[in-house]
């Protein structure tokens, strides 16, 4: 105390002296060196001159610019901090004892704090992992300069310091109750003791969550228990941890009791347990799932009718979860009460013999938690009466577009209120009487029909099914009888359906041809509507005309499509023009330049064509009766001449070839005995030596001068040709042979009557082309067949051929869709003809009778 008073004395009176003006370089410090301090400690000052030896000077302390302790020949200078007004600014200064040099030192700030710090404990984790240790780390707030002491203690050991430990950070790995002190100064001053850490120390023994019940999933209401099991802790007195969801006070039991679980106890699950300073490791975790909405049972039967003195089997479940037992119940009806069957079962499938509605329910746990009622599920007994399907009209044979009903009759049942089932391959939504009406029938209602009847809980049997076939529209075919007609002679019409004695009805008409649409219309011939006869005489006909019919049958009536046309020629005929070709072959390569002259007793011509993709169209670079055609693939057609007044010539077929040889082959039909020549070429060389031909694919003659040629054409020689040069090939075409008009007077006759057939026939212009393609042609028909149709088109012992598309304005709305069929010597040809295996145009061929 009196040193305290002497510092605070020299202090004061060194305050007095004037200092400004003097030179500094001393150096002041604390210790223990801290920017805080607290009432109770000692401090030091410390104030360096670092000039000369420290006996030289005189020392004063100053606090706040004022002397604190004035001319001490100590330059240290110790004070009790006994207040916080020690707090403020400390300055030292030397005086040099043998002169009046003065050196002021630097100034240093203090704060002093009131109350006693308490030193704060913390440790890195409270739990010692197995074999491992921890960190604690001891700290005084807002103050430097302490060192620690540390004590450990448990429940049943006193506590004790720890030896040879005064770092801020110790490692331990005991557990226990572990606190901390700072120190620091001289004397020591002591902080209050921290508070108490307990750690514990991690056991080998592990811990584990289960649920009292297996089940994979827990409902909304339910009541569960999860229970905490530590293997090998026998013996052991233990406390027990819980971490869960929705939970702010969980037990220290090893059981956890949920009573009526909600969603928010959904979660994770873990526990452990401690005994003394030993703690097991925490559990895995244990998801729990709470679902929602209430579960409902579902009651499935093994079917839903009861055969004859049979039983059927039912089966209740509820779907994700186990655990459940069943009660059964059934009703008599919708509006009575259900009874209780069975109740309390554990076995889910049960056997029923009786008709009904049942359901079921799932029950578990304590008490007892219900699940929903399941869906009604209604069970049938199968009655002895079995129906029978009749069709109405009861026709074998149905065509698309035709109505017709499908009648179930069940006999003996009269009387009874009945509902209908029906099975049928079309039926989504099958009806519920007795009939089952299919208006305009297509071939998808094709296929067995059968039906049953129900009332209550009982069923009829199935009856016996009864197929249905429905066909696509039948187009019926026309013959007439004869086809060439002496003036004012008569004709009769046949029309044949493919089962004529279904009701049918038939209708005639004459085809009445529209140059300007390229089309015709039907005009119903005199009593020619709704006969029943399928033959029709037309009397005193002396022109030459084409002829169609149809059937019709059923309320509201059906009518198929119109049959192919058929012509009749009478004896008025006339010749026709002709058509020449230059250069005069059939094959052309692409850019050729090609012309095309009509030539007739008419003085206007114009050249038209039917081209690959089936369109009707004229030449456009007419020069008077000459057609000049720049060629390209496009121009690959069949082409004719027309007059203004409808006169026509015969056709001729044109085909153009991008790369590759080409046959060089008349275009015209040959005259038997006349001498023919074919030969190869490029577009860079005319004439090829070398050359392979090939007459239906066979190969005729090698000619090193590259032409074959036939001094004397026969029939035979009649076909396909192509040649082939340097493994190239050509593509074929057709070579006709007529005979020669010269031999016979019957040819003129025939070719008169060719002439006006071609005439009428054009005059149709009905074009059509069906969607048949050239490989399923290829497969249709063999080559045999493609020769004599081929020479029917281009040669001239045929009439010729007819373009016919029918008029779309038929009755009732009907379109013809189905396949054309013609003869020619009894080869039934359907859909349209490849030229030259390429080429599809909208042609039927007609045969002619040719009378002399």
């Amino acid at each position: 105390m009196g040193a305290t008073l002497l510092c605070e004395l020299g202090l004061f009176l060194l305050c007095t002296l004037v200092c400004s003006g003097h030179a500094q370089g001393a150096v002041l410090t604390i210790e223990p060196s801290s920017s805080s301090y607290f009432i109770g400690e000692f401090v030091t000052f410390k104030c360096d001159m670092n000039e000369g030896e420290d006996t030289d000077w005189y020392y004063t302390i100053k606090k706040d610019g004022r002397e604190y302790a004035p001319n001490r020949e100590n330059k240290d200078c110790t004070l009790e901090i006994i207040s916080t007004g020690h707090s403020g600014e400390y300055q030292c200064s030397g005086s040099r004892k043998e002169s009046h040099y003065i050196k002021n030192s630097n100034t240093v700030f203090i704060t002093v704090l009131a109350d006693r710090p308490r030193a704060t404990l913390t440790a890195g984790t409270t739990i010692i992992p197995v074999g491992g240790s921890v960190t604690l780390t001891c700290s005084v707030q807002s103050s430097d300069g302490w060192k620690y002491e540390w004590f450990r203690r448990t429940q049943t050991t006193s506590e004790g310091k720890i030896r040879d430990q005064q770092n801020r950070d110790i490692r331990v790995s005991q557990g226990g109750i572990y606190s901390c002190r700072g120190t620091r100064g001289n004397p020591v001053y002591y902080t209050d003791r921290s508070d108490d850490v307990t750690i514990e120390k991690t056991w080998k023994v592990m811990a584990a969550v289960k649920l009292q019940h297996s089940w994979s999933q827990i409902f909304t209401g339910e009541t569960i228990t999860l229970r905490c099991e530590i293997q090998g802790g026998e013996g052991k007195v233990w406390k027990y941890e819980w971490t869960a969801p929705n939970t702010n006070s969980p037990p220290t039991s090893s059981e956890y009791r949920i009573s009526r679980v909600s969603v928010s106890h959904s979660g994770d699950y873990r526990c452990r347990g401690s005994s003394d300073y030993l703690l097991t490791g925490w559990s895995d975790a244990f998801r729990l799932t709470v679902s929602s909405s209430k579960p409902r049972a579902t009651l499935t039967a093994q079917s839903s009718v009861i055969p004859a003195g049979g039983s059927v089997t039912l089966s209740c479940s509820v779907e994700g979860s186990a655990g459940w037992k069943f009660d059964w119940f059934r009703r008599d009806s919708v509006s009575s009460k259900a009874q209780l069957m069975r109740g309390n079962e554990a076995n889910r499938v049960i056997s029923v013999s009786q008709g009904g509605l049942y359901h079921c329910r799932g029950g578990r746990g304590d008490p007892v938690y219900y699940t929903e009622d399941s869906s009604d599920v209604t069970v049938r007994e199968t009655l002895p009466s079995k129906p029978t399907v009749t069709l109405q009209p009861s026709w074998t044979q149905i065509y698309s577009g035709e109505t017709v009903t499908v009648r179930c009759e069940i006999q003996g049942g009269e009387g009874a209120q009945w509902t209908y089932e029906w099975r049928a391959a079309k039926l989504n939504t099958p009806p519920t009487s007795n009939e089952y009406r299919i208006i305009r029938a297509t071939e998808s209602d094709s296929g067995g029909y059968s039906c049953r009847g129900r009332r209550d809980y009982f069923f009829s049997e199935w009856s016996d099914i009864i197929t249905l076939t429905v066909s696509y529209e039948p187009r019926p075919v026309l013959t007439v009888s004869p086809s060439w007609l002496s003036p004012g002679a008569s004709v009769t019409l046949n029309c044949e359906v493919e089962h004529p004695s279904a009701g049918w009805s038939f209708y005639w008409y004459k085809a009445v041809p529209d140059l300007s649409e390229k089309s015709s219309s039907y005009e119903l011939l005199p009593d020619g509507s709704g006969t029943a006869q399928d033959s029709y005489i037309i009397h005193g006909q002396t022109h030459t005309a084409g002829y169609v019919c149809r059937a019709g049958r059923g309320d509201p009536e059906y009518h198929t499509d119109h049959s192919q046309p058929k012509f009749v020629w009478s004896a008025d005929v006339h010749s026709a023009a002709s058509l020449t070709v230059s250069p005069d072959r059939v094959q052309h390569f692409t850019s050729d330049s090609v012309s095309l002259t009509c030539e007739g007793n008419f003085p206007e011509w114009r050249v038209r064509k039917f081209s690959e993709d089936g369109r009707l169209s004229d030449c456009r670079r007419m020069t008077g009766s000459t057609c000049d055609i720049n060629t390209s693939e496009s121009d690959t057609a069949v082409y004719w001449c027309e007059s203004g007044s409808g006169e026509f010539s015969s056709a001729v077929n044109i085909t153009v070839h991008g790369n590759g040889p080409i046959l060089v082959s008349p275009v015209h039909p040959v005259t038997e005995g006349a001498s023919v020549s074919l030969s190869c070429s490029l577009r860079t060389q005319k004439i090829l030596s070398n050359v392979f031909f090939y007459h239906n694919d066979k190969l005729i003659e090698n000619d090193p001068r590259g032409e074959l040629k036939i001094s004397a054409v026969s029939k035979s020689d009649e076909g396909f040709y192509k040649c082939q040069y340097s493994g190239r090939e050509s593509a074929q075409s057709w070579m006709s042979v007529k005979a020669d008009s010269s031999s016979s007077p019957v040819w003129l006759i025939v070719g008169l009557v060719c002439g006006v057939s071609l005439i009428i026939i054009l005059l149709l212009l009905l074009y059509r082309c069906t969607t048949t393609n050239s490989a399923v042609n290829e497969q249709m028909f063999n080559q045999h067949h493609q020769q004599q149709v081929y020479s029917s088109l281009l040669a001239g012992d045929r009439c010729g051929y007819e373009i016919i598309r029918r008029s779309e304005n038929s009755e009732n709305g009907q379109r013809g869709d189905a396949e054309e069929s013609s003869d020619y010597n009894n080869v039934n040809l359907s859909g349209c003809w490849v030229v030259d295996q390429r080429f599809c145009g909208y042609f039927a061929f007609v045969s002619l009778s040719v009378k002399v």
